[in-house]
C-alpha cells in the first residue's frame, strides 16, 4: 500500500493578523510545518499552533525562513553561510521551547519560501541548514526539494526526505513556477486532490506545459496561506484514502520504507 505524508505551512499569522483556517487545516494532516517567528509568527502564534497540532495528533515540524516580515520570506536576502545557519538554528531553538512545553518532539526541518528555494542549487546555504540541524538534532529529518539540500544534509548522516506540491504548477525542470507568471498557484481542490493521488500512486505531476514530470514524494505539501486550504486539504485526504493510499507523519512514512529517502 503506497504510503504519504500530508503537511501544510502553518502558524503564519503575526501580532493581530492571523489565518483563521489553521484550525481547521490541521485537523486534516499528519504533519505541520511551523513558522518560526521570521517570515512570520510570532511567540503566541507559535505556542497555539503547537498546542493545535499536539491537540490532533499532527507531527510538528520548524519552517525556517530569511528574516522578512515584511516580503513573508519570499525575496531573496544575501547572507553568508555563517548567517543562515546561525539563523536557522535560532528558529528550530525558538520553536522547540514550544514543543518542548507542550510535550511533543520536533520532527523535521523543512526551509520556508526563497530560502527552500535557493538551498534547491545553493550548497553554501544547503551546508548552513543541514549543519544546523545536525548541530540541534540529527534524529530530525531534512524535508524539502531535491537537489542541494539532501546531498548535504545526507554527508551529515542526516534522514532527508522529498516535497512534493500540488497546490503549485512546475516547470518541466522540476523548478516552481515562479509566483509572478499566471497560474503558478493552484485554487481548485478537485484538480488538486488529483493531482496528489497521480503523484502518490504514479510517481507523477503535470507540469505548467503539460508534460510530465516525474518525482516521488515523501510528503505532499500545502500552502496554509492558500484561502481554500483547509477545503483543499480535506478533499485531498479524502482522495488519497479512496485511492488506497495510506496517510501517515513523515516519520512513520521514512520507517516504513525502511531506508533513508534520496531526493
Amino acid at each position: 500500500m503506497p504510503i504519504v505524508d500530508l503537511v501544510a505551512d502553518v502558524g503564519e499569522g503575526f501580532g493581530a493578523y492571523r489565518h483563521d483556517t489553521d484550525r481547521q487545516l490541521i485537523s486534516s494532516l499528519t504533519s505541520a510545518n511551523v513558522a518560526c517567528g521570521f517570515h512570520a509568527g510570532d511567540p503566541r502564534v507559535m505556542r497555539r499552533t503547537v498546542e493545535r497540532c499536539s491537540e490532533a495528533g499532527v507531527s510538528v515540524g520548524a519552517h525556517p525562513g530569511f528574516p522578512d516580515l515584511v516580503g513573508f520570506g519570499r525575496r531573496a536576502i544575501e547572507c553568508s553561510e555563517y548567517e543562515v545557519y546561525t539563523d536557522t538554528l535560532y528558529q528550530i531553538g525558538a520553536l522547540a521551547a514550544f514543543t518542548r512545553a507542550q510535550g511533543v518532539r520536533l520532527a523535521h526541518v523543512s526551509p520556508h519560501g526563497r530560502l527552500g528555494n535557493l538551498v534547491q542549487t545553493r550548497h553554501d546555504y544547503a551546508r548552513a541548514v543541514a549543519r544546523a540541524v545536525a548541530d540541534f538534532d540529527p534524529e530530525m529529518i531534512v524535508l524539502g526539494f531535491p537537489g542541494a539540500l539532501p546531498a548535504e544534509a545526507r554527508r551529515l548522516g542526516l534522514t532527508t526526505a522529498v516535497t512534493g506540491f500540488v497546490d503549485r504548477s512546475y516547470r518541466p525542470d522540476g523548478s516552481l513556477t515562479p509566483r509572478s507568471e499566471p497560474h503558478a498557484v493552484l485554487h481548485d481542490p478537485g484538480e488538486i486532490a488529483e493531482r496528489a493521488v497521480r503523484l502518490v500512486t504514479e510517481g507523477k505531476i503535470s507540469t505548467a506545459t503539460g508534460a510530465d514530470l516525474e518525482l516521488r514524494a515523501d510528503s505532499i505539501l500545502l500552502h496554509g496561506d492558500n484561502p481554500s486550504a483547509a477545503a483543499i486539504a480535506l478533499r485531498v485526504r479524502g482522495a488519497l484514502g479512496a485511492a488506497g493510499v495510506a496517510v501517515a507523519p513523515l516519520t512513520e512514512v521514512v520507517r516504513a520504507r525502511g531506508t533513508t529517502p534520496t531526493g
